[in-house]
């Protein structure tokens, strides 16, 4: 894969407590995608390339990304979280929605960075991963998205949704490995 232009890796919904409605789907997916997670970070960090995390807020308005990190590592499953944790250089962002762009300051942060590429981890494949990268889509930044980094709740649709990102929004769709810094 060709190296991308001022990249930064966005690490969708990570930091989870697996709480909630259809957690029990996705955790299988999950629990493969944690290790080859953590190595893209691992690589990014190396390489001084921004690492975002992009969370769900789970509807509790008052919190901040410190909460939702200590939320999750206090839950049933901090062992899929403790990998992927944040680091003091790593920046964060909540969101509410689906896309990482809808009524989050991410945009203004991506163009203070001069980031022009996006390398889209995380969860869940056919829903966030997806809307994200049509969002990245219309924006006119690239993207790239490393199947073996982004878990799913319904196999089928995943699929579906990584040739649709490939086919109408020009995302490169490689292995985590084949990602360069």
């Amino acid at each position: 894969m060709a190296r991308p232009k001022n990249s930064a890796v966005v690490v969708i919904d990570m930091i989870n407590t697996y709480e909630h409605e259809d957690a029990e789907l996705l955790l299988p997916a999950v629990t493969g995608t944690v290790p080859v997670i953590a190595r893209l970070i691992e690589r990014a960090r190396r390489s001084d390339v921004p690492v975002i995390y992009v969370n769900d807020n789970f509807g509790v308005w008052r919190s901040h990304h410190g909460e939702v990190v200590d939320t999750a590592l206090a839950g049933p499953h901090a062992d899929l979280v403790e990998p992927l944790r944040p680091d003091e250089d790593s920046l964060f962002v909540l969101k509410a929605r689906h896309s990482i762009f809808f009524e989050t300051p991410l945009n203004y942060l991506l163009s203070q960075l001069d980031v022009q590429h996006l390398v889209l981890c995380g969860q869940v494949t056919e829903q966030c991963v997806l809307y994200s990268a049509l969002d990245a889509h219309i924006r006119h930044l690239g993207i790239s998205v490393p199947r073996d980094a982004v878990a799913h709740i319904h196999a089928g649709l995943a699929e579906a949704a990584l040739e649709m990102m490939r086919r109408n929004m020009g995302a490169v769709i490689c292995d985590a490995d084949a990602v360069e810094f």
